[in-house]
């Protein structure tokens, strides 16, 4: 039977919990499965090496790392803003996402941390950056 390796187009099935309380933050079990070519990036490199190797309707749990996932939670990612330099008419809401563009017009996702009496905290790490992640795994099919 074929193995998934580099370049294969795969779909798969996953449930993604947190390595230290087992929440579920993200599945496919609802959806179609998730299509991605090995080794393009398109994944985690972390989720992208559990699937190599697996033959088709095979299933697995793999572990990842945070290092292996979104990486460690960077403080250098936080930013203070003044209330400011927001519009008039926009209360920020801690937990609200937003999206901000830097100089050189790039577009990047941040979510308010804490509001402050003058100053917004924004954070613009990846929501599951520092976290160990588990994932079952299930290879549904190897496309080409």
């Amino acid at each position: 039977m074929a193995k998934a390796e580099n370049g294969n187009v795969v779909k798969v099935h996953y449930t993604g919990t947190f390595n230290d309380d087992g929440t579920v933050f993200d599945s496919s079990i609802e959806r179609d499965p998730l299509e991605f070519t090995i080794g393009s990036g398109q994944v985690i490199q972390g989720f992208n090496d559990g699937v190599i190797g697996m033959e088709v309707n095979q299933k697995k749990t793999i572990k990842i790392p945070a290092a292996s996932a979104y990486g460690e939670r960077r403080e250098e990612l936080i930013i203070e803003l003044p209330k400011s330099e927001f519009p008039d008419d926009f209360t920020p809401v801690e937990g609200q996402q937003l999206q901000m563009q830097n100089q050189n017009g790039d577009v990047f996702n941040v979510i308010v941390d804490k509001v402050k009496e003058t100053t917004v905290l924004l954070d613009a790490n990846h929501p599951l950056a520092g976290r160990d992640l588990n994932f079952d795994i299930e290879l549904v099919d190897i496309v080409s």
